[in-house]
């Protein structure tokens, strides 16, 4: 089977000579998740026929779903402004990035977090902190679970001063950016902290990673990036902007696009969700579902299968025919990851939205951890999916709740679970998972592809090779 695994060459920029895609009328509301006292996730039922626009709405390209604030933000400067922009930004105070700063960079640039045009100032801050949401021009709500904030140290704050404007460089110096009319306040961690993840126990990786060493400083306003920003890893062509996957989207004739956020390995039981879920949205009388498996790819905490293991784990699925190319589109999701569970899957699924996605899956502890300190989950396992059918601002989103995948003892394979016969089915976690792959034990057939597998064995083989290369030799008597 042919892989088609998508690179800049495939995307569809339509021409002239080329006739457009056509238009679509966005998803209704009675089609998303209501408002209930007691809501009761489920599948959203057969829509009608798309036969028009509502009264006052206006036709957009890759259609299924407005971005939030109506249009995708694009703060990445054009190529005959970047030269300009660049000797500006020479002469301006310099603020250091580190590398979770320029993944949020990269973010707010292509639009993920739509309407957002930059770091947050305080107002912004505040809005996202205590409400998950920010609120638009038009009275309207925008989900907005995660600060997407900038920290300065007190000599950094000393250096910007009073400048109205200052420039952003990477980790080594680059200049990346201009941060405009910026608006400097206080960074009160602890609230911070506990607000997002609901406890402040150490060992949260992503405080550890990049709150805990920050600054007590915030600095927000207004982002132009000098150019997209590329990572050189070998992986960006796997980085479509919410733009370029609208545009495939289109070049496809997707009627819908279910979105499936991840950062582990794909094994049979995520595919059976998928497939399972395309089969459903067939049944509701869609006529070209496409998946857009959508692995996160910014920071991600140390025991974590690494991005580029990942991507050709995933790579091989597709090859395997465990999921169909023709009807996948695979990219990364440049985001970090909080791991702070029901606060976090807000943003995963907003985001999708301003990718185009309408349809978005969510299954059993999203985004969620182990207690850094207790010996249990942080989060309600199935509060994830209930906070997503509540969110301010996703309304308009269509919640697919999976059901529970376990492997059937019996069957030999991957299947959904089935309480009346619970002592046939074995749920292996990822930990147990990557517990096999590093002691070279096969899970049972069926749980994961060959080829899939493999990858994730010959990772850890090379992290066992490496450890016995630096370990000390012993010593000679």
């Amino acid at each position: 089977m042919a892989l088609h695994l998508l690179t800049p060459t495939h995307l569809h920029h339509p021409s002239p000579s080329s006739p457009l895609p056509r238009r679509r009328a966005t998803a209704t509301a009675s089609l998303a998740h209501p408002l209930r006292p007691h809501p009761r996730l489920r599948l959203a039922t057969a829509p009608s026929p798309r036969t028009g626009l509502r009264r006052g709405m206006s036709a957009i390209r890759s259609s299924l779903i407005d971005p939030d604030g109506g249009a995708l933000v694009d703060l990445v400067a054009p190529p005959e402004r970047r030269a300009a922009l660049r000797a500006e930004a020479e002469a301006l105070p310099r603020v250091r990035l580190a590398a979770v700063d320029v993944e949020w960079a990269h973010v707010l640039a292509e639009g993920w977090a739509s309407p957002l045009r930059g770091f947050m100032r305080e107002h912004e801050y505040l809005q996202c902190l205590h409400f998950n949401s920010l609120r638009l021009p038009s009275g309207g709500l925008a989900n907005m679970s995660l600060p997407i904030v900038l920290a300065l140290d007190d000599a950094a704050k000393d250096r910007v001063g009073a400048a109205p404007d200052v420039a952003l460089a990477g980790p080594d110096g680059q200049l990346l950016a201009v941060l405009r009319s910026v608006e400097i306040y206080p960074h009160n961690k602890e609230e911070r902290i506990a607000r997002t993840w609901g406890t402040t126990a150490p060992g949260l990786p992503y405080v550890d990673e990049a709150i805990t060493p920050a600054g007590n400083w915030l600095i927000g306003g207004d982002l132009e990036v000098l150019q997209p920003i590329k990572y050189n890893d070998g992986l960006d062509h796997y980085r479509l902007s919410p733009q370029q996957l609208r545009d495939e989207f289109d070049k496809r004739g997707a009627d819908a696009v279910f979105a499936f956020q991840l950062r582990n390995p794909v094994h049979n039981g995520h595919a059976l969700l998928m497939n399972d879920t395309r089969r459903r949205l067939l049944e509701m009388g869609f006529k070209n579902p496409i998946l857009l498996l959508h692995p996160l790819g910014g920071f991600t905490k140390a025991d974590d299968v690494p991005l580029p293991v990942r991507m050709e784990q995933h790579s091989k699925v597709l090859e395997d025919g465990v999921l169909d190319p023709e009807t996948t589109i695979v990219s990364i999701f440049p985001s970090p990851m909080h791991y702070a569970g029901p606060t976090e899957v807000q943003w995963h699924a907003k985001a999708r939205i301003n990718a185009g996605a309408n349809f978005y899956i969510v299954g059993r502890d999203p985004a969620g951890m182990g207690h850094p300190t207790e010996k249990r989950d942080l989060y309600n396992p199935d509060h994830g999916k209930k906070v997503l059918s509540m969110a301010p601002g996703l309304e308009k989103l269509n919640i697919l709740p999976f059901k529970v995948a376990a492997y059937d003892t019996v069957a030999k394979k991957m299947a959904f679970f089935e309480p009346s016969r619970s002592q046939d089915f074995l749920f292996i976690s990822g930990t147990k998972m990557r517990t096999f792959a590093k002691t070279g034990e096969n899970p049972p057939d069926g749980f994961m592809c060959p080829g899939g597998w493999k990858v994730l064995v010959d990772y850890y083989n090379s992290l066992q090779t490496e450890g016995a290369a630096a370990a000390p030799a012993p010593a000679t008597v």
